[in-house]
């Protein structure tokens, strides 16, 4: 696979519109008579979310040979879209055993290769898992977070060697969750970690409270492994390395989401990630210039560009045809394939595993106003990283047209519409637990104008970015509130 992918992307191609030729989709597009990759590209548009929410929602009320063949009883619950508070992704059997698990294998593989004296077997693996519900649209239909799907369809013997107990790692209240995983574990002994970085620190704050440790070493002797993903890990290395600081240990990214195993780091020592092109995926890579155009170009592998952005197009066996992910790449080598993850399609914040997306900002911010006779002029907002014992958090900067009548209203307002409009949002703020209370700032008139002049981006074309996954521009913006821009 890494020495030659492209034979095994056709065969992959021609094997996935063979086996949904007789789906309703299949049949809808002529799969039966398409001979080539051209011919898909003609006949199948690409689609998000939104578009074939229509078909999922048949599936989830019992509907079978939709998208893909065969019995779909599992979908993984993720962020939500511009209608819809959240996603739900179908996993197919094929999706588990060829993608999922086999990513798993693959990764333990690698590790084992990059370190071979590991005694990571000699212990259990302690899993982060999300929680999973019977879905009551009808039929036989469960979901939950991907982490919980993967763990309900795990080989029997796998439980043997993690923790916790699934009526643990199940359970949907996170407060009660991380007190009852905190003292399972406590005695286990942990040899590796995976999971989001946003609940690992949340379950360790909770260890060292019970313990009385401050140190995981202390806790685990044998942990060498965390294996992390879902956000960038470059706010959270540092933090991690001094949770581990008495003993250092090991971190392996992997880029998992619901919709499939993308990449994972095959090499310890450096950052990129290896693209996985046999799991069941059939890759689209569409240049940025292309996204949001009424005729998109789309490339194969082995047609991309190194340091080239790119949005992530797949086709899976799971039904997912030509969708897009909503993720941007860039290819660091050709040989193997390698790629960073960039960002997203759109302006987000996910630095904490929130997923907030623009509109969810929007309207949120539409609610708060409307509700404390506010106007708002401008804004952007971007997260704030650890600060001593303090949680992590969002920055707003607004700048008011019209002041809100009640300023704490306004704020609170802001929080629970975010909470109502976007799950992950919403797990992520309960009870404090992970994200403490966004922080609001008011800019006095003309700060984001200055700003945009400073930038020499004057002009209607040119708009304020309403959210940064980092805080460059909201750092550029304070900046200059202090040396009298705006003011």
């Amino acid at each position: 696979m890494m020495e030659d992918p492209h034979p095994g992307q056709h065969a992959l191609f021609r094997h996935l519109v063979d086996e949904a030729k007789n789906t309703d989709w299949g049949q809808l597009h002529g799969y039966r008579s398409i001979q080539n990759i051209e011919q898909f590209k003609s006949r199948v548009p690409i689609s998000n979310y939104e578009k074939i929410s229509p078909w999922i929602e048949r599936m989830m009320k019992g509907e079978q040979n939709i998208l893909w063949p065969g019995e779909i009883k599992w979908f993984a619950k993720s962020s939500g879209t511009t209608n819809d508070k959240s996603k739900y992704i179908p996993v197919s059997y094929e999706c588990v055993e060829d993608c999922h698990l086999k990513a798993t294998r693959d990764l333990l593989s690698i590790y084992c290769s990059q370190v071979p004296d590991t005694k990571v077997f000699s212990g259990k693996g302690l899993v982060m898992g999300g929680s999973h519900q019977i879905n009551n649209m009808g039929g036989n239909s469960f979901y939950g977070d991907l982490s919980a799907v993967l763990m309900m369809n795990l080989p029997f013997w796998v439980h043997f060697i993690r923790t916790p107990d699934l009526s643990v790692a199940l359970l949907s209240d996170w407060e009660d969750k991380i007190e009852k995983m905190a003292r399972a574990t406590i005695k286990d002994d942990v040899t590796n970690i995976s999971g989001v970085p946003t609940w690992t620190l949340v379950l360790a704050e909770k260890i060292f409270e019970l313990t009385g440790k401050n140190d995981l070493t202390d806790v685990w002797p044998n942990l060498e492994l965390y294996v992390h993903g879902g956000v960038s890990f470059t706010p959270y290395r540092n933090r991690f390395k001094e949770l581990t600081a008495k003993k250092p240990i090991n971190f392996m990214e992997t880029y998992n989401a619901s919709e499939g195993f993308f990449g994972l780091q095959n090499d310890l020592s450096k950052n990129d990630l290896l693209l996985m092109t046999d799991y069941g995926i059939f890759y689209e890579f569409m240049p940025m210039e292309y996204y949001g155009t009424d005729h998109p170009k789309t490339h194969l592998l082995h047609e991309v560009e190194l340091n080239k952005e790119y949005a992530l197009i797949i086709s899976t066996n799971s039904g997912l045809w030509r969708y897009l992910v909503g993720d941007t790449i860039r290819f660091t080598s050709s040989k193997p394939y390698k790629f960073t993850i960039t960002g997203r399609t759109r302006h987000y914040i996910n630095a904490f595993g929130e997923e907030l997306m623009i509109d969810n900002a929007d309207r949120a911010i539409a609610f708060a106003s409307q509700h404390t006779e506010a106007a708002v002029r401008d804004y952007t907002a971007a997260p704030i990283y650890f600060e001593g014992t303090e949680k992590p958090t969002h920055q707003w900067l607004i700048e008011f047209e019209k002041e809100p009548n009640d300023y704490h209203k306004f704020c609170k307002l802001l929080d629970e519409n975010l909470q109502s409009l976007n799950s992950d949002y919403e797990a992520k703020r309960y009870k404090n637990m992970a994200m403490q209370m966004p922080k609001v700032q008011t800019l006095p008139n003309g700060t984001f104008h200055q700003w945009l002049k400073s930038k020499g981006k004057l002009g209607g074309q040119h708009k304020v970015p309403r959210l940064c996954n980092d805080r460059s521009i909201i750092e550029e913006v304070l900046q200059g509130l202090e040396s009298g821009i705006g003011i």
